[in-house]
């Protein structure tokens, strides 16, 4: 085979009537209300409870709450591409789907597998989260696990596995594997239940704000580190670009939502406004009850805070209520990467078998692989390891996302529908939304770098070994 009839195999593109025939077979649910709830809950999960004490220790200091904005704006931009794409093509496995339709399925594998690296970790980061809280809590009373199950692989401390993390993620696929229009039930209740507590810690630590630990603001940047200044801003918007991975949680479910074309805008925006806005109100009032330096190497700095300034009642609810509320998060997760595994299997990209629907309409074989698989990740790594990792394949999925607006606007009204919200100003936007990704990329940390770098490696010995042999393209193809 030449070299044109192998760029052409790899760019040949999946036709929308094959995924729209494959994902009837799924349950057509979700409203407005539940996207928002979803994306909510995955946006306000372990990150708002974890990650503004972490990298304000690390990273920017009081200026926490700007990593947050920057980290918005650009997943902000990023929104808007999803919120033209998911209207047009309401298929389940987001980028993963829309970039087979609209560039080949090469590059859709490559969409799909950095985003599976994302959902992957993220359960067993989130699940790990949930663990750190657990403990925490525990000790509160004076109960403490043994060290041999009480956290990841570490033959320094003699722990060997996380068993609560483990325990988190069992607990939440058997709450999905009942079906999607129940778990969304439990989801509304827990997010709305959160948000609330989140703004009970609001009130409440505010009262305790010390002004002098808002000096300097912005602390001088230390050469030769990732901390202080601008470079401790971007990093620290990096790092908690976690915090935003919500937007593809929800695009994931479109398949499943009644009415997408209105739908998924709300939801993503609704996410992206509500998100932002709790973020920088719980960092500022964070960093100013305590000196940022003292949330260092802390899963859970707002419980500590609170329990610290006097406020006992307060971080044991709120320590009661992330538990419950850190469930949202692994819901919003778990149904993600279970219907982009089932994604990958429908496509035969990886074994037919993850593409079985059971009488409930979830994609059971595909809900229990990756929670077995992140069972094992989450409670053997650590937590300040997993959330180094998790937001590289996200930013890679969000600038194919940005530049498939470029091959998406002249299809639409021709082989593809008319998109019933657009990204404003193109053609102008969408490259800017893809370089705004690529900046925070470009200031991830080396090992988040490297290992998705390794992932990416077995992600291409997979395709040649066994997508591109198993999958049934050249059955249904089309002809852009």
């Amino acid at each position: 085979m030449d070299a044109k009839k192998i760029w052409d195999r790899l760019c040949l593109k999946e036709s929308p009537e094959f995924y729209k025939s494959k994902d009837s077979k799924l349950s057509h649910s979700l409203r407005t209300i539940d996207l928002i709830s979803l994306g909510t809950g995955m946006v306000v999960g372990t990150a708002i409870f974890t990650l503004p004490g972490i990298v304000a220790a690390e990273n920017a200091g009081p200026a926490v709450c700007m990593s947050f904005i920057v980290a918005a704006i650009g997943a902000g931009l990023s929104a808007l591409a999803y919120g033209e794409t998911s209207t047009v093509l309401p298929f389940a496995g987001s980028a993963f789907s829309w970039i087979n339709i609209l560039f080949g399925e090469f590059w859709g594998w490559i969409a799909g597998w950095s985003l599976m690296a994302e959902y992957f970790i993220s359960v067993a980061f989130v699940a790990s989260g949930w663990s750190a809280y657990m403990k925490g809590f525990l000790s509160s009373f004076g109960i403490y696990l043994p060290k041999a199950i009480s956290g990841g692989f570490n033959l320094k401390n003699g722990s060997y596995i996380d068993i609560f993390s483990a325990l988190a993620i069992l607990v939440v696929a058997t709450l999905i594997s009942r079906g999607v229009k129940q778990v969304t039930k439990t989801e509304n209740i827990i997010v709305a239940i959160k948000v609330m507590v989140i703004l009970i810690f609001i009130f409440v630590g505010a009262t305790a704000i010390h002004p002098a630990n808002y000096t300097p603001f912005i602390p001088k940047h230390i050469p030769g580190t990732r901390f202080g200044g601008l470079t401790g801003i971007i990093s620290g918007a990096s790092q908690i670009f976690i915090a935003y991975v919500g937007f593809d949680a929800i695009a994931a479910n479109a398949a499943e939502t009644k009415n997408p074309k209105k739908a998924m805008p709300l939801g993503l925006m609704g996410t992206l406004v509500l998100g932002t806005t709790l973020f920088v109100a719980v960092s500022l009032v964070l960093v100013g009850m305590f000196k940022y330096s003292v949330y260092a190497n802390n899963a859970e700095p707002a419980a500590w805070a609170l329990r610290h300034a006097g406020f006992t009642v307060v971080a044991n609810m709120l320590s009661i209520v992330a538990l419950i509320g850190l469930f949202s998060a692994l819901i919003a997760i778990l149904l993600a990467s279970s219907r982009l595994l089932y994604a990958f299997g429908r496509d035969h990209m990886l074994p037919h078998t993850l593409s079985y629907i059971d009488d409930r309409k979830v994609p059971s074989h595909a809900l229990w692989t990756i929670a077995i698989a992140a069972m094992v990740l989450g409670s053997i790594f650590p937590f300040d390891f997993l959330s180094t990792l998790v937001s590289a394949g996200t930013l890679i999925a969000f600038i194919m996302v940005s530049f498939s607006i470029y091959a998406l606007r002249p299809r639409e009204g021709k082989d593809l529908p008319i998109a019933t919200f657009k990204m404003p100003l193109y053609p102008v936007l969408p490259v800017v939304s893809a370089l705004a990704s690529l900046f925070i990329f470009c200031n991830l940390n080396k090992d988040a770098k490297i290992l998705m770098l390794i992932w990416f490696m077995f992600g291409l010995i997979l395709y040649f070994s066994y997508g591109i042999r198993h999958s049934k393209i050249q059955e249904h193809k089309t002809k852009y």
